[in-house]
């Protein structure tokens, strides 16, 4: 007797941890990205009385005769499916769908989480809300923007975006040209001219107006260009445009370099600007061209950024410009239900989730970013308060045991009365 008593008592144990795990899932109904938890139970060894015999030319096999000795926690697991998703409309909250985590670090120790409440702290850090852990990624490189996702990843690579502290500025290297060179206009004395300005920027930011001209040439379905600044600016550089006479498209000519040269004072040195051509015609009709566009702008001041479903952040600039500033990092496990929990919905590695391959977002089996979202609890209340129900009736049944047990005892004792 005393054995279905223990057995009782090892079941209300088992049952309590449960009940344990079902109030921490109800507890975290409303926990960004909390992923429940699930309890298994197992049976405790068995004591065998008689082991088992086989069966003979005369008699036939008899099953071994065993106890069970009750019920034990056999292990926790950790449910992953994906939680809803939750518009908040804030630039810094951001939701993975899909597989993944967020790598964050303290400078001691990196954790991941699927906990996308972030903050820009004072020095333009992304920070997690809970911890002020910052959000690890790759950042741009400030000349080109180019972003190596080969990297590894340190506590220096923490993601800032410093809202109106860092400026941007890009000389004119390209400048693609547009429009008709009339091809009514050609004569023997060349001197149709065609006119058009252009402003471009220095490598310090400033502004240079240049002035590029177009005249007929002697021999047909050819143009003559050369180009001046505008004082204090110089300018130099010219070339020949030949069409083919029946399609007026370019045929030659296109692309062509001239060197803008600032004013002394400035101390900036001479730049060459390349010039593009081909999308010229020469048709039957006005001439007409205009610079569709050059690549330089003037300095701006970093006012708002954007995050694509790629991780990709991108800075916009008060002139106009976007430029990258960085991608964040995600984190993938071969065994993601082993990661060990760390509170404020933060996860390390344990010795069975396997080493984190860190990378892009959208690479590698990695999920996707969505910025103004956050991933909800995947408790489902339905399920939890039906498993709670089950629970208790575990836990009763098991004290109706332990009770039945005892007066059993205590019947027992009184036989020598």
């Amino acid at each position: 007797m005393l054995q279905a008593m223990l057995a009782g008592v090892a079941s209300i144990k088992a049952q309590q941890s449960r009940m344990n795990v079902i109030g921490n899932n109800l507890a975290n109904v409303n926990t960004t990205a909390y992923k429940k938890n699930r309890v298994s139970f197992s049976e405790m060894m068995s004591q065998t009385v008689r082991g088992a015999t086989r069966p003979t030319d005369s008699t036939g096999g008899i099953n071994p005769v065993q106890y069970g000795l009750g019920v034990l926690v056999s292990g926790t697991d950790t449910d992953n499916l994906q939680g809803s998703l939750n518009a908040t409309n804030r630039p810094t909250d951001f939701a993975i769908q899909g597989n993944g985590f967020f790598v964050t670090s303290n400078g001691a120790a990196t954790s991941y989480t699927r906990d996308g409440t972030f903050n820009l702290d004072s020095l333009g850090y992304l920070v997690h809300q809970a911890t002020g852990d910052r959000l690890l990624g790759y950042s741009a490189d400030p000349i080109d923007g180019s972003i190596d996702t080969n990297l590894p990843l340190t506590a220096d690579s923490a993601l800032q975006i410093p809202i109106g502290s860092r400026t941007a500025v890009q000389q004119t290297s390209y400048i693609l040209w547009a429009g008709n060179l009339d091809a009514r206009a050609f004569s023997t004395t060349g001197t149709t001219n065609v006119n058009s300005l252009v402003r471009v920027v220095d490598p310090l930011g400033g502004e240079h107006d240049v002035t590029i001209s177009f005249t007929e040439s002697a021999t047909p379905n050819q143009w003559n260009w050369s180009v001046n600044g505008q004082a204090p600016t110089g300018a130099s550089g010219n070339g020949t445009l030949t069409f083919d006479p029946t399609t007026g498209s370019l045929s030659s000519g296109s692309p062509a370099t001239i060197t803008v040269t600032p004013d002394s004072a400035t101390g900036i040195a001479p730049f060459d600007v390349s010039m593009n051509f081909d999308s010229f015609s020469q048709l039957a009709t006005d001439s007409q061209i205009q610079a569709a566009n050059q690549n330089g702008y003037t300095p701006g001041a970093l006012q708002s950024f954007s995050v694509g479903a790629d991780g990709l952040i991108s800075g916009i600039y008060s002139n106009g410009l976007t430029r990258p500033i960085g991608i964040m990092a995600m984190a993938v496990f071969s065994n993601p239900n082993g990661l060990e929990r760390a509170g404020n919905n933060q996860w390390k590695e344990s010795e069975n989730s396997g080493i984190a391959s860190i990378g892009a977002p959208r690479t590698g089996g990695r999920g996707v970013i969505n910025a103004g979202f956050l991933e909800q609890s995947n408790v489902d209340i339905g399920n939890e308060f039906t498993d709670m129900i089950v629970t208790q009736r575990g836990f009763q049944a098991n004290t109706r045991v332990v009770t039945t047990v005892d007066e059993m005892l205590q019947d027992l004792i009184n036989i020598k009365r």
